[in-house]
């Protein structure tokens, strides 16, 4: 399968496009972001899990990112409420499980360098927030590595930010708000992927806007 696999250009998706399908996990499902391969592969998701249900155990051959959306994820290692983001290197696994409300992750897959080993496990709900580059904007910074790098980004209301160029690109889901630029508007649960090189001006309406932002990845030739 391939889906959006031309990082090259820029894609976007909202979420009265989603489309949910059935993993080969009863009580799994997932809205398939991007994808390059069959049920092993390089992958972006969003992924929902029933009330109660459970993942078979497996080892992460190319790494695992996620990032707590709704409900309560746990595994052998521990239980991660919303807002929890983790990291689980190459060579690393794990039996995952929902709790008794579900939940939903987003999740990347088969994305890691081997040379990035770290596990991380950040509570961003009780993680601080830094100065961002722009007034109106704070940031959580969650991962930097060779240039890739991982952060929370939070748009007070009415911001207006500078054009910027994406060097190695960028990724973005809206978790709170809505976000804009002069391409559209995003809400809650849009995912865009913009290429290296691309770039716009983004600005936030009354509601602002918290954003999972990642960037740096989109090299040519990296992924």
């Amino acid at each position: 399968m391939r889906l959006n696999a031309d990082f090259s250009e820029r894609v976007v998706v909202t979420p009265e496009t989603y489309r949910w399908v059935d993993s080969p996990t009863k009580g799994v499902e997932r809205m398939m972001l991007d994808r390059i391969g069959e049920e092993v592969a390089r992958a972006t998701s969003l992924v929902r899990y029933a009330p109660d249900s459970r993942f078979p155990p497996h080892e992460h051959g190319g790494g695992e990112e996620l990032l707590v959306l709704e409900g309560e994820f746990a595994d052998e290692h521990g239980t991660y409420p919303v807002g929890t983001y983790l990291r689980n290197p190459i060579g690393t696994s794990h039996a995952p499980r929902a709790g008794r409300q579900g939940t939903i992750l987003f999740v990347k897959l088969h994305q890691f360098s081997p040379r990035d080993t770290e596990r991380k496990v950040i509570d961003t709900q009780a993680w601080s927030w830094q100065p961002g580059p722009e007034e109106g904007l704070l940031v959580m910074p969650l991962h930097d590595f060779e240039g890739e790098q991982v952060a929370l980004v939070k748009y007070a209301s009415n911001t207006r930010c500078q054009p910027h160029t994406h060097w190695g690109g960028e990724e973005i889901l809206v978790l709170e708000g809505t976000y804009h630029d002069e391409h559209g508007a995003y809400p809650k649960g849009s995912w865009l992927r913009s290429p290296h090189q691309s770039g716009h001006a983004p600005f936030t309406g009354e509601d602002g806007a918290l954003l999972y932002v990642k960037s740096g990845h989109l090299m040519p030739g990296k992924h």
